[in-house]
């Protein structure tokens, strides 16, 4: 059976090599995947604005992760903020408003691939929900039972697979 990730190019930015390394063994297995990787924004930028990708992996502390997402949603590859630091609900929003098409926390990064498959061939609803249906549980441990609250119509769109407002791409 063929993997949607076979022969595809996918870029990680991460100011910590040992998650670099596990992205790596974590995608080691998928024939003709190639990964190419940078530890910060500039090495990131550069790769962004260098080479096509058919996903991106981006950190969001420590390599600026929210400006290189605006690049890589500018020139249209599907990107994923992978975090620890930044674990937040205005993160999570955040990224959504910018056009991240998932949102992992590194705690769950051996799904990555399920992550992969979704934004290599999902329509940015469909990514936006699943990633909620396998995370929702997560994020109310994480954040607490009432964390929509505030940005509650936001949620629900999100949630629903209503949510089509789009990137706002910044310059």
């Amino acid at each position: 059976m063929t993997n949607i990730l076979e022969n595809t190019r996918i870029l990680a930015v991460d100011d910590e090599p040992d998650i670099l390394e596990t992205l790596e063994d974590l995608l080691a297995g998928i024939k003709g995947l190639t990964i190419e990787t940078a530890e910060d924004y500039d090495g990131g930028f550069h790769l962004l604005r260098s080479w096509t990708y058919d996903a991106v992996i981006l950190d969001i502390m420590g390599v600026r992760g929210f400006d290189l997402l605006n690049t890589s949603v500018h020139r249209g590859f599907p990107t994923i903020m992978l975090t620890a630091h930044a674990l937040s609900p205005e993160s999570l929003k955040r990224s959504i408003e910018l056009g991240a098409r998932a949102y992992l926390p590194k705690e769950k990064m051996d799904d990555i691939v399920l992550f992969l498959e979704d934004v290599v061939s999902l329509s940015r609803k469909n990514v936006l929900g699943r990633m909620m249906d396998r995370l929702g549980p997560y994020f109310t441990r994480r954040f607490g039972k009432d964390w929509r609250e505030s940005e509650k119509s936001f949620w629900e769109k999100v949630e629903s697979g209503k949510y089509d407002e789009g990137p706002v791409i910044l310059t």
